[in-house]
């Protein structure tokens, strides 16, 4: 099983409805293919982990990068993993602007506390550090 972890920018902040939409079609695809995950988005800011076998890993991958809705995608991480870290969601979901009275570095900080990949933990709570701060 791979596992890949990437940031990019949307060209604008997508809308709320324009958000489910995004999830239901990725929960979608994601369950056709086997993959899952998690988005962690911070304004115009978003950090994925994608995580599942190595074809339909790179299928979904190519199709994000082809997605003219975001730009300056980098890919922070591409490993082999023995075990999916978010095995039960399709595609887990957190935002800043959900946090309701906590940041996002509280919120991802406390869903990584079981997260054994301590380098897909310090992107992750690196990521909502950072963007905790610039909100």
């Amino acid at each position: 099983m791979d596992r890949i972890i990437y940031i990019s920018t949307a060209r604008r902040r997508p809308s709320a409805v324009e958000m489910r939409e995004i999830l239901e079609l990725s929960r979608r695809n994601n369950a056709r293919d086997g993959l899952s995950g998690l988005l962690i988005a911070a304004g115009q800011r978003f950090l994925q982990v994608l995580e599942g076998e190595k074809e339909p890993l790179e299928a979904a991958y190519e199709r994000i990068k082809a997605d003219g809705r975001h730009f300056a995608l980098v890919q922070l991480e591409w490993a082999r993993v023995e075990a999916p870290s978010f095995p039960e969601w399709r595609m887990g979901y957190m935002e800043a602007a959900e946090a309701a009275g906590e940041t996002l570095a509280g919120l991802v900080h406390a869903l990584t506390e079981c997260v054994r990949d301590e380098s897909l933990r310090a992107h992750l709570r690196g990521f909502a550090e950072l963007y905790s701060r610039a909100a």
